[in-house]
């Protein structure tokens, strides 16, 4: 069985090692990873694109 402080560590480097999509609006990072198909957004652009949406009926 694996030490706690071993997998602890393991997914540290792992969650490090993930690269970011930029925001097809601001080109932020988003909170998505690269290979997440579809337009990603950041989370500023996201919620004033839901914003949009919710006025325009």
């Amino acid at each position: 069985m694996a030490d706690m402080g071993e997998v602890a560590t393991a997914e540290a480097t792992t969650a490090e090692e993930i690269t970011y999509a930029e925001c097809v609006l601001c080109r932020k990072p988003t909170e998505y990873p690269e290979t997440v198909r579809g337009a990603t957004l950041c989370p500023v652009c996201e919620w004033q694109e839901a914003q949009r949406m919710a006025c325009s009926g």
